[in-house]
């Protein structure tokens, strides 16, 4: 097997592994275990826990210590087995902190997979931004081929899509480690913790473009994980008004359009970034949040279906628009010795603090909208409408303020940032 293509299988694996639960586990959560919306929401909140300091760590590990390919298979193993473990759990606290624990093996494997890619391609003798994007698009494919598989094996309400993403943590485990070696480099200058979170770029707040981009990055990535979390609770809550619908069948297909959108509006960014500018850019994905949950609002699997569908599509503008471009932004604005802080910086602010802090807040505002038995504390009803318009008004509010405290003029440099 060529060099290209064993990337193409880490890469297929690395977020097939991450497909197998991340948008299922909330109807599983939510109707097989009963946890809470505030359960649930902790579950997803440990993404952005994780991300707040484990990647920069393990990069760290990496960089002076251990080759990144067997780090990465490390990791993998270290997860395969806490995924097993979380699969016999049944208890909220205890579920949380075992995620939490998963989380801080896995979030870091992103950056590895990515750190592995590159010095391979590089010590072949490949170009990195021609060879890399084609290949890593084969993760996306991973990610929506294992929700898929789930969905259709009956899966989504039960542990087995915990033991399925386990066996695949286990393949690539085992797979990392016979990959090409990727061994530390010996820097003449220490990178120090700080930099690698990329806390030392917080002079850029000092600017108040910056400032303010950063902090709506914050609110806008507590969005993100929403309907992650509780997309597939509201599709199965439609089982005894339109059981025998597509949407309620298969409510995990019926997500992955959004992962399938996704990969195609990554496509346009450099022409809306172009065309219009950040700021424009910007407002677009937030009125596409607004969409996206609206949408969500008053559709249904039966009549309704489009609207879920076209909610779908949207989310690929939603994220991307955000996630993309306002990676593209950081990366032109911060000075040329502070981009990868300035980078991870961003990341901090929307998959760390947002994430986390949004986990919470949807929970919340979930279980503000469910009725529950006082004494079994049996989920009876949850207001899905009122929940999704409460999530659409918290986008709106956002798209509301953004354009007036967010000063910024659209040059055209910004296109040497995406040309290259």
């Amino acid at each position: 097997m060529g060099i290209k293509n064993r990337l193409v299988l880490m890469n297929f694996l690395q977020f097939f592994i991450w497909g197998s639960w991340l948008i299922s586990i909330g109807g599983y959560l939510g109707g097989t275990l009963n946890f809470s919306g505030a359960q649930i929401g902790a579950v997803f909140s440990t993404l952005g826990i994780a991300s707040l300091f484990m990647p920069a760590l393990m990069g760290i590990i990496a960089d002076k210590w251990i080759n990144a390919e067997k780090l990465l298979g490390l990791s993998h193993l270290i997860g395969a087995g806490l995924l097993l473990w979380a699969s016999t759990v049944s208890d909220p606290n205890i579920f949380f902190w075992v995620m939490l624990l998963n989380s801080m093996f896995y979030m870091p494997t992103i950056a590895l997979n990515n750190t592995v890619s590159y010095i391979i391609l590089e010590n072949r003798g490949f170009n990195i931004v021609k060879d890399f994007p084609p290949i890593r698009v084969w993760g996306t494919i991973g990610f929506i081929a294992a929700m898929w598989i789930v969905d259709l094996f009956g899966w989504k309400s039960s542990n087995f899509q915990l033991i399925f993403s386990s066996a695949s943590a286990l393949l690539l485990g085992i797979y990392a480690f016979t990959m090409p070696a990727c061994p530390p480099v010996k820097s003449l200058k220490s990178k120090s913790i700080l930099s690698s979170l990329g806390l030392d770029a917080f002079v850029l707040f000092k600017q108040r473009k910056m400032f303010v981009f950063f902090v709506f990055a914050m609110f806008l990535g507590a969005a993100l994980q929403i309907t992650n979390a509780f997309g597939g609770s509201f599709l199965d809550s439609f089982a005894n008004t339109h059981p025998d619908t597509f949407g309620v069948k298969h409510p995990i297909v019926l997500l992955s359009i959004s992962q399938i959108s996704e990969t195609l509006f990554i496509l346009t960014i450099p022409f809306f970034l172009n065309r219009f500018g950040i700021k424009k850019v910007m407002m677009i994905s937030i009125i596409a949040w607004v969409l996206r949950f609206g949408l969500f609002a008053v559709g249904d699997p039966g009549e309704g279906l489009y609207l879920l569908v076209i909610s779908m599509i949207i989310y690929g503008m939603a994220f991307d628009f955000f996630n993309i471009s306002g990676s593209l932004f950081v990366e032109n604005e911060a000075p040329a010795n502070m981009r990868a802080s300035a980078q991870g910086l961003f990341m901090f602010m929307t998959n760390g603090i947002g994430a986390m802090f949004g986990g919470y807040g949807a929970g919340l505002v979930v279980d503000h909208f469910t009725k529950t038995n006082s004494v079994t504390n049996e989920i009876l009803s949850r207001d899905w409408q009122s929940i999704w318009f409460a999530f659409a008004g918290y986008a709106l509010v956002l798209g509301l303020i953004f354009p007036f405290v967010f000063k910024y003029k659209h040059i055209p440099k910004i296109q040497e940032s995406i040309n290259h």
